[in-house]
């Protein structure tokens, strides 16, 4: 089975998006999983996307968390536990 692939849509300048990364990071230790970090200020579509809610942790289409790292939501997915409703799909 391969390593969840996770991402980090934030910004540059975002505190709360390098909390967040932190937070994730933390983790390893625990857990094997992938991240990808984008810049939503990079492309037009995806800024005009995230805007104000940055940092958002997606797992394929499901949003993890946005704003403050969630880590009994983020251990749940990574261990391939159950929805239990904070997880939300991507809309």
């Amino acid at each position: 089975m391969s390593a969840p692939a996770l991402t980090l849509y934030g910004r540059k300048w975002c505190h709360l998006c390098d909390d967040m990364l932190a937070a994730l990071e933390a983790l390893r230790p625990a857990y094997d999983f992938s991240v990808t970090v984008i810049d939503v200020d990079s492309d037009p579509a995806l800024e005009a996307r995230f805007d104000e809610i940055v940092p958002v942790l997606m797992l394929g289409a499901m949003e993890l968390c946005r704003y403050r790292f969630d880590d009994a939501g983020v251990r749940a997915a990574l261990d391939g536990g159950e929805n239990d409703g904070s997880i939300r799909p991507d809309a």
